[in-house]
């Protein structure tokens, strides 16, 4: 970081200090939120499985996409926290989405927990890709860009609470339409409403901030945005079938079969009609709040 980075990195300033609400529609997150706190090593009837009809090959398909999908819920577990501290560095700063946050980081934590204990009943949890080269796409530093006092808040929170977390819930919708085995559905209907909430407040506190950014600001989420889909997206972070360059064969031959098996998944093609049909509902949201996400073009994939 450089020296004049280092100035700019905000210390706390607690006073005067206002709590009074800004945001209902984030308020009222945190208290749902609050209300459907769940322990699933208690509140899930783990025996209520059917795997009886799986075959080997399904088993270790399903055990590859849920241990994935271990990892990449895992994210949260540092990056919320690090956004909640900055969330609190800065002066001004709402307090209900420092309140609502808190419990954020919960819901992930029961989701990381949720999805560890089903890759286990699948075979057994992956600790690691079996490629090393997906390594460096999934341990994304999230926390250290919540924290870069290079990079605005309001960037960051556009990226990846709201397009990010938006992307998210769209997929996730998919993956439970497509459950057909119990407890994959129990699981993932969790997952689909915390994922909503996650998601909800991502493009509230934008709506909430849009009217008074200026032009310069605009200009600063509008690159966060094009940097997150560039880095992250594109590198086949949520769908493997975008990297360009590492081979995903083995990842979208396991969602294949585990969407085959109704054990919660999407193939490569459905995840990635998913990935075009939500830019357009995503660019279209920010249009309306007077954020230009320009043209896109994907190696692949083409103009988006």
């Amino acid at each position: 970081m450089t020296h004049e980075a280092l100035q700019r990195v905000p210390r706390e300033t607690r006073f005067p200090l206002n709590l009074a609400v800004s945001s209902a529609a984030i308020d009222r997150l945190y208290e749902e939120s609050k209300l459907d706190i769940w322990a699933p090593a208690t509140e899930v009837d783990w025996g209520s499985g059917d795997f009886s009809a799986l075959t080997k090959e399904q088993f270790e398909a399903a055990r590859r996409v849920w241990s994935r999908r271990t990892w990449l819920e895992y994210t949260g577990i540092a990056a919320t926290p690090a956004l909640l501290l900055r969330f609190c560095l800065e002066r001004g700063r709402e307090v209900e989405a420092k309140f609502y946050l808190t419990v954020r980081n919960t819901e992930e934590a029961e989701l990381v927990d949720a999805f560890h204990r089903y890759s286990e009943l699948l075979g057994g949890y992956l600790a690691r890709p079996e490629n090393p080269a997906w390594e460096a796409v999934i341990n994304r530093r999230c926390e250290a860009d919540a924290l870069d006092p290079e990079l605005p808040l309001d960037g960051y929170v556009a990226a990846h609470c709201a397009v990010e977390d938006g992307l998210e819930l769209a997929l996730f919708r998919a993956y439970l339409a497509n459950a057909r085995e119990p407890l994959a559905r129990t699981l993932l209907g969790r997952a689909v409403a915390d994922k909503t909430r996650h998601a909800a407040f991502g493009w509230n506190y934008l709506e909430s901030r849009a009217g008074s950014l200026s032009a310069g600001a605009r200009g600063e989420v509008v690159a966060a945005l094009v940097d997150w889909l560039h880095k992250v997206a594109f590198a086949g972070y949520h769908l493997p079938s975008l990297a360009t360059t590492i081979d995903s064969a083995a990842e979208q031959g396991a969602q294949q079969a585990a969407a085959a098996a109704g054990l919660g998944a999407a193939t490569a093609p459905e995840e990635e009609q998913i990935f075009r049909d939500y830019l357009v509902t995503a660019r279209a949201h920010l249009q309306a709040l007077g954020i230009a996400l320009p043209a896109l073009s994907h190696p692949r994939l083409g103009a988006l």
